[in-house]
């Protein structure tokens, strides 16, 4: 999932960051609103995390007119004004959930993934492709109803090829939704994700593969339909 961290404090960010990225979450930082809006016009967002008081402007003014120019990922926000009418005003202004300062980043992680899951009530939560399943809020696929053990990169490789099965995917998409901006990517390290996460589906007697769309991306195929062509 990817995520925007828009505030300006040097050490929750950090703090935050590193927790979030843990947990699988590609992490883009924003310390203004000039970067975060930035930001908006580079990327798409599953989740929004904003603090308030900012450099340039108020957080919630900015959350306020993404709501009212169509933005409807989750937005929660971070501050350390906890009084009740401003919380209401949060709430009204358009956010999904509020978090006090200092925030805990175990109970923030969790408040994340609940957001998220009430948020994709709406279509399916879990995707399903041959025998493979994959809950993108827990962030782990099953095939066959086992577990299939992959690491955090490889996970945000299958996500991305699931969103768009049985078409090509290019592969500068792909490095795109991998790799928050602040991260370094090695020329070859999509190509290896590809090739470990073969492996895994390979091993685990997954009814799916990954074709390479030589000179474009990837394609995620049914072994029938690829055996078909």
């Amino acid at each position: 999932m990817r995520t925007l961290l828009v505030d300006h404090e040097t050490d929750p960010v950090r703090i935050v960051h590193e927790a979030l990225s843990d947990c699988g979450f590609a992490v883009d930082v924003a310390c203004t609103l000039d970067e975060a809006a930035a930001a908006f016009g580079c990327a798409s967002y599953d989740i929004l995390l904003l603090e308030l008081v900012l450099p340039d402007g108020n957080g919630l003014d900015w959350l306020k007119q993404l709501r009212r120019d169509g933005h409807s990922m989750p937005a929660l926000i971070m501050s350390s004004c906890n009084e009740l009418g401003r919380r209401i005003a949060i709430f009204n202004g358009g956010a999904d959930d509020f978090l006090p300062k200092p925030v805990s980043t175990d109970e923030l992680i969790a408040r994340m993934r609940a957001t998220l899951r009430r948020s994709t009530q709406m279509t399916a939560p879990v995707v399903a492709f041959g025998n493979l399943r994959f809950d993108p809020i827990g962030r782990q696929a099953y095939v066959n109803g086992r577990p299939l053990r992959i690491a955090r990169r490889e996970v945000c490789i299958l996500e991305h090829l699931l969103s768009r099965a049985g078409r090509t995917v290019a592969r500068s998409s792909l490095e795109d939704s991998l790799y928050a901006f602040d991260n370094e990517v090695s020329t070859n390290a999509l190509e290896v994700g590809i090739y470990r996460l073969r492996g895994h589906l390979s091993r685990s007697g997954a009814t799916l593969w990954i074709k390479t769309a030589r000179g474009i991306g990837y394609v995620l195929e049914l072994k029938c339909a690829a055996s078909a062509a």
